[in-house]
């Protein structure tokens, strides 16, 4: 998930990491908040892949700074981790598919109706499998509370991903 945010940073302009770190904080620190100690090392792995490229600089102040963009290739992997399947791991699953939503701007119109469409097959998976508990379980109060409000969490991300879908095709 880091890869794509700093792709997706980098897709818009060159940036330091201290930059990459602000940036990806302001656009989507409700759903995520990296710490230097993650950028660094996936900076250099997308570097390693040449997915981006540096050049080092001196600052004002006499400091060295290190400038990060990215590379033809790094468009192409933007690309291909919004398109990744879904995790199969149900909590990790909505942040990250909202992540990528969030990306799908840069998709052309037929690779953003086939990301809607994976992440609407999963959502609908994962809704069953929530209704499915919900009716084997006597659950208790609580445990019961929680799974009503994530088909719910559900049943909302379908619908967005339906507009999505129809805005895209008109």
């Amino acid at each position: 998930m880091i890869e794509l945010l700093i792709l997706h940073e980098l897709n818009k302009k060159v940036l330091t990491m201290y930059g990459i770190s602000k940036e990806i904080r302001l656009e989507f620190s409700v759903l995520t908040t990296p710490s230097y100690g993650t950028i660094k090392p996936a900076l250099t792995r997308l570097e390693k892949a040449g997915f981006i490229k540096t050049q080092k600089t001196m600052s004002n102040g006499g400091r060295p700074s290190t400038y990060y963009s990215i590379t033809s290739y790094g468009k192409d992997e933007l690309k291909r981790l919004i398109l990744l399947p879904p995790l199969e791991n149900p909590i990790q699953f909505l942040p990250n598919a909202r992540v990528k939503l969030f990306c799908a701007d840069i998709l052309e119109k037929e690779e953003q109706l086939e990301l809607f469409k994976i992440l609407k097959l999963k959502s609908e998976c994962i809704l069953l499998d929530t209704k499915n508990m919900l009716e084997a379980r006597n659950s208790d109060f609580y445990p019961k509370m929680v799974f009503d409000n994530l088909v719910c969490e559900y049943k909302n991300f379908i619908s967005l991903l339906e507009g999505f879908a129809n805005a895209c095709k008109n």
